[in-house]
């Protein structure tokens, strides 16, 4: 899976192969072998090849925007497929129309938090998403009024795939 994560005002290219339960990334070119372990929703493990250990809790949002936590302090990564498909780009929490949350990137339905019909505020969730082992609840970005839910759980979702419409 290639991605292009953007931290501040730094962009870099980012590559990620799953193999079992082993992990390889490149990230601008440098390679990284881990092992990732998720011994609850939002925390991941992170044993690197080289001995380094890392814990770390991850929120991502419908923007896909990542909020990585680790040790105290918080990245805020925004993730986006070379195609641009990402989640809704309402930002606005009163903005008018229909929000279309989507995936940031392929993954398994885990859990509807929302309902056709359930009123949701900006920033609640609405549903839990899991990719590349790690469950990901994506928040509403906007108020509004479930419409319509076009995945059920334990569906498997493309990125940029329409999850669920926000009125």
């Amino acid at each position: 899976m290639k991605l292009q994560a953007k931290i501040g005002d730094e962009t870099s290219a980012v590559s990620v192969k799953e193999e079992g339960n082993r992990l390889f990334a490149e990230i601008d070119g440098r390679k990284y072998g881990l092992e990732a372990v998720r011994p609850e929703t939002g925390q991941v493990s992170l044993r690197f090849d080289d001995g380094r250990k890392i814990e770390a809790r991850v929120e991502l949002d419908a923007e896909g925007r990542c909020v990585v936590w680790i040790d105290g302090r918080s990245i805020e990564v925004e993730l986006a497929d070379p195609k641009k498909l990402r989640g809704s780009n309402t930002s606005n929490a009163d903005t008018a129309g229909v929000a279309d949350i989507k995936t940031a990137m392929p993954g398994k339905v885990v859990r509807l938090i929302a309902a056709v019909g359930d009123t949701v505020e900006k920033g609640d969730g609405v549903i839990v998403v899991e990719a590349m082992k790690m469950q990901n609840e994506i928040r509403s970005p906007k108020n509004g009024t479930v419409s319509s839910v076009r995945v059920a759980e334990g569906d498997t979702v493309k990125a940029g795939q329409i999850l669920l419409s926000i009125e």
